[in-house]
């Protein structure tokens, strides 16, 4: 199996110490909530700058900063942390739920009853240690002016089986990825390991999903594995052709979830704070700020969607189940699986 390493990431540092503004002329406004709070998370750089500018607004005697990493750069700065009996932050944002349950069996969660908690769609820890803040969905992707979509994979299974696709396929790395993680270990709870076998013998390239979309602009893939959400980005951006593919055998719904650390483990023992900026992140204000970054909400009284999306309530009926403790508790056996059959096929 691959070294787990260190990957590329970003720190985005935002002061939130601006005034508020009043009908009738600028006056400062002391915050309720106040000092430092810390969050990691594995969104995007570009979602981190526009919750950033909303929390501005929101916390303004608040100092809130960002360290962006992919999934594995997260899970290895925390282990890291944990050996020096300190973690670096206080609220933490990971792609999906199994992580969450390994942080709470761990003892290093606050449990934290959100006032949003009733107006969720989707399952949170009853004690509050985590809720589901963002919503992504694996999908497949193809470009209509190259192929047509009737000659191409249109579930998850052909993806995988399709003669007629074979070594012009990509998905991103599990190892790298957490919603990657979630989706391979849905298809193995579905398909079992034979699938996995089958992704290397349809000689699939491991690669990030910009390499990919860029590739199905081209014409080098027919189809690939990736996010709802990076091919609407691309088609509202820059007007891109790209279109999804709603898996026949059902697409990967994959809650990512907020947690506040405890006073234990936290930076900077600001709990106060970090549950109003909890609330705050699933609020209606936030999670609008989460629909405008191509992400459907996790309330269930949300009716707006991302742009060109179908609506969640439709993806969600048919809908492959994943199941997290199954992830938790089978994460490496499910990435040295992967390794065998797929990363290192000769």
């Amino acid at each position: 199996m691959r070294k787990k390493g260190i990957f590329s990431s970003f720190m985005f540092i935002i002061t939130l110490t601006v005034p508020a503004v009043f009908a009738g002329g600028r006056h400062e406004k002391k915050s309720k909530f106040a000092g430092k709070i810390t969050i990691y998370t594995s969104m995007y750089g570009n979602i981190v700058k526009a919750m950033g500018k909303a929390l501005k607004v929101q916390f303004p005697d608040c100092e809130v900063e960002f360290f962006y990493g992919g999934a594995v750069t997260i899970l290895a700065k925390i282990a890291a942390e944990r050996d020096k009996n300190r973690l670096g932050c206080d609220i933490l944002m990971v792609a999906e739920p199994s992580y969450s349950l390994e942080l709470k069996e761990n003892g290093l969660l606050h449990p934290y009853v959100s006032k949003e908690a009733a107006n969720l769609a989707f399952d949170y820890d009853r004690d509050g240690c985590w809720y589901p803040v963002r919503i992504s969905n694996m999908v497949l992707a193809y470009n209509p002016e190259r192929y047509p979509r009737s000659a191409l994979p249109n579930s998850f299974y052909d993806f995988a089986h399709n003669a007629g696709v074979q070594g012009a396929v990509s998905m991103s790395d599990p190892l790298i990825s957490g919603t990657a993680m979630a989706a391979v270990a849905a298809l193995r709870d579905k398909y079992g390991y034979e699938y996995f076998d089958a992704l290397g013998r349809q000689s699939v390239k491991i690669e990030s999903s910009a390499a990919a979309l860029r590739k199905l602009e081209t014409g080098e893939y027919k189809v690939a594995m990736v996010l709802e959400e990076a091919v609407l980005k691309k088609r509202e951006e820059e007007k891109s052709r790209l279109e999804v593919i709603y898996p026949d055998d059902g697409a990967v719904v994959i809650p990512s979830t907020i947690m506040i650390i405890n006073d234990r483990w936290s930076a900077n023992m600001n709990t106060s704070a970090a549950e109003a900026i909890t609330d705050w992140f699933l609020s209606k204000d936030g999670q609008n700020t989460i629909v405008d970054t191509w992400m459907h909400s996790s309330r269930n009284d949300f009716p707006k969607l991302p742009y060109d999306a179908i609506p969640t309530s439709e993806i969600r009926a048919n809908s492959m189940p994943v199941n997290w403790e199954n992830i938790f508790r089978e994460r490496e056996e499910i990435l040295a699986k992967f390794d065998t059959f797929v990363t290192n096929r000769v």
